[in-house]
């Protein structure tokens, strides 16, 4: 059965897209940890991010890397942390959040919630830096 995150890649679940290429994809966490939470996970449904081939999961640091421009650009903060957790969602993903301090990226922490509206303008400021 597919993920949710390949049929995001399908266009049968909308999200809020960052940037896109052939093989990869990075739109906003709609359950963020902070303003601008981003997910990048690769086109191809891959359940751990682990057993991703070498050159694919390379390529997909360099893709977190250029969005992580977009975002510091964007979004006010000290750096943006990374996390992979892979226990979510059955595909891999990297989460990139902003953040000014290490309880920042804590998962345990309650979920922020924004409007459909809200999410689209963030994504579309992240998107335009």
């Amino acid at each position: 059965m597919a993920s949710i995150f390949t049929k995001i890649v399908q266009g049968e679940i909308p999200c809020h897209k960052i940037a896109e290429d052939d093989r990869f994809l990075a739109f906003l966490d709609i359950f963020p940890l902070k303003k601008g939470h981003t997910l990048v996970i690769p086109k191809q449904e891959v359940d751990y991010i682990f057993d991703l081939e070498d050159d694919l999961l390379g390529d997909l640091m360099l893709f977190a890397k250029q969005v992580s421009k977009k975002l510091k650009a964007t979004i006010p903060c000290n750096r943006i942390g990374v996390a992979v957790v892979g226990l979510e969602v059955p595909h891999a993903h990297v989460h990139l959040v902003p953040i000014n301090n290490i309880h920042d990226i804590d998962f345990s922490r309650p979920k922020l919630e924004f409007t459909q509206e809200a999410l689209a303008t963030i994504a579309a400021e992240i998107r335009e830096a």
